[in-house]
C-alpha cells in the first residue's frame, strides 16, 4: 500500500495567505512563503497553493510567489488559480512548481488537460474540483454539482462524470474539494470522496473540512483518499503536522516521513 500524503493548503490572495469558510469571509493569516517553509520543516509531504481570485478576476498566476517558494522548500508543490493555457502551465513549472492544478479553465476548455498532459506528463496535471451537494437529478445523477470561479458559478455538471472525463483526458491526480465542508473543521465529505475514489484509477486528494486527526484517518481509510489537504487545523496552531502524523501512524495508516 502506498503511503498516504499530508498536504497543507495555502489559499493566496493578493500575495497573502487567506482562509475562509465555504469559500466566503476570508481573512489574512500570513505570508505564503514563510508558511510554506514552516510546513516543509514540520514534515509536510507536499504543499498546495491556490491563487483563489485569479480565475474570477481573470488575471495571471502569482509567479513571483512560486519562485520564492521553490527557492525555500524541497518537497513537491502544486499551484492552481489563473492557469488558462499550456503557456501558463509552462511558466508555473519553470518557476519551480512540480505540478499545476486546473479547475475553472479545465471546465471551460477540457482540452487543456490533454494538452498539458502531452506537453509535461500526466503526473504534472492535477484536476481541481469544487463540488457541492444539490441532490440527485437526471442532470446531476451523483447529486454533486461542479462549481467554478472560486465556488461562485454552478456549471450543471455532475462531479463523478467530470472526474471520469478528466481522467480519460490525461489528468494524473484529482484534488477534490467539498464546498459544503470547506473551512468548517467538522470533517471531510466522506460520501463525495469515496464516490470519486472508488470510480477513478488516479490518486484523489481530499479537501475541505479537516478539523481533527480523526477526520484525516476517516477520509484516508473509510473514503480511501490517497492524500488529505489540511488548512485551518494547522494554520491556527490547533495541531502540528507531527501530531497528525503520529496519530495516523498509531491508527495503522501508512504515512511518509514525520519531520
Amino acid at each position: 500500500m502506498l503511503s498516504k500524503r499530508i498536504i497543507p493548503c495555502l489559499d493566496v490572495r493578493e500575495g497573502r495567505t487567506t482562509k475562509g469558510i465555504k469559500f466566503k469571509d476570508n481573512v489574512d493569516i500570513g505570508d505564503p512563503v514563510d508558511m510554506a517553509r514552516l510546513y516543509y520543516e514540520a514534515g509536510a509531504d507536499e504543499i498546495v497553493f491556490y491563487d483563489i481570485t485569479a480565475s474570477y478576476e481573470k488575471r495571471d498566476i502569482m509567479l513571483d510567489v512560486v519562485q520564492q517558494v521553490a527557492e525555500t522548500i524541497f518537497i513537491p508543490f502544486s499551484v492552481g488559480g489563473g492557469i488558462r493555457t499550456v503557456a501558463d502551465m509552462r511558466n508555473v513549472l519553470l518557476a519551480g512548481a512540480e505540478k499545476v492544478s486546473v479547475n475553472s479553465a479545465a471546465v471551460n476548455n477540457p482540452a487543456i488537460i490533454a494538452q498539458g498532459a502531452k506537453a509535461f506528463g500526466n503526473q504534472c496535471i492535477v484536476l481541481g474540483m469544487d463540488a457541492k451537494f444539490i441532490g440527485q437529478s437526471k442532470e446531476i445523477p451523483s447529486g454533486y454539482e461542479i462549481f467554478i470561479n472560486g465556488g461562485r458559478t454552478p456549471m450543471k455538471m455532475d462531479a463523478l462524470q467530470w472526474a471520469l472525463e478528466a481522467q480519460k483526458l490525461g489528468a494524473g491526480e484529482i484534488c477534490l474539494n467539498s464546498i459544503d465542508a470547506d473551512g468548517t473543521k467538522e470533517g471531510y465529505e466522506l460520501n463525495l470522496t469515496k464516490l470519486i475514489s472508488d470510480n477513478v484509477n488516479i490518486p484523489v486528494i481530499a479537501s475541505g473540512g479537516a478539523g481533527t486527526p480523526e477526520h484525516l484517518r476517516d477520509v484516508l481509510t473509510v473514503a480511501r483518499a490517497d492524500a488529505a489537504l489540511i488548512a485551518s487545523m494547522v494554520h491556527y496552531g490547533t495541531y502540528t503536522i507531527a501530531e497528525i502524523k503520529s496519530y495516523l501512524a498509531s491508527s495503522g495508516v501508512k504515512i511518509r516521513r514525520t519531520g
